[in-house]
């Protein structure tokens, strides 16, 4: 195939049917690659009060024995109370129930970076600069 036949397109947002065949196209290479099954799983914990209203969540994923945690989330009137331990507890949980031995996650210097390391976390990278002025922290931890 020639440069020349070949047509490139940016958009904020691919069609769903694009999306799946990306998706479907690299789960194909990593499951041939690491000869294992790609077992990615969503994973959400949610905090509602007795009205309902949400004070706090946690997203993320189960992939090869690790957890990815995508975001965590407490309300300002939740926060220093123990909620956000909750939360992260509940997603740990359920982890290492799918098999789970490791979890990962990042935060900014701006959010909350103190929290991780009192629930066993360790940082593995820092990003300067991103956003500017700021850094991206990583960190890793084994589920017990």
């Amino acid at each position: 195939m020639s440069d020349q036949s070949i047509t490139l397109s940016v958009t904020d947002s691919a069609s769903p049917t694009d999306a799946e065949r990306v998706l479907q196209g690299l789960k194909t290479y990593n499951e041939a690659s690491v000869e294992r099954a790609f077992d990615r799983r969503d994973v959400t914990v949610l905090a509602h009060d007795a009205e309902g209203t949400l004070l706090g969540g946690l997203t993320g994923y189960t992939l090869w024995e690790w957890l990815y945690v995508d975001h965590l989330w407490v309300g300002e009137g939740g926060r220093r109370g123990g909620l956000g331990s909750r939360l992260l507890d509940a997603a740990e949980a359920e982890a290492k129930a799918r098999g789970c031995r490791w979890s990962r996650l990042y935060t900014y210097d701006f959010q909350a970076p103190g929290f991780y390391p009192k629930r066993g976390y360790e940082v593995w990278a820092e990003m300067e600069g991103y956003p500017e002025g700021h850094k991206q922290i990583w960190f890793r931890k084994t589920l017990g």
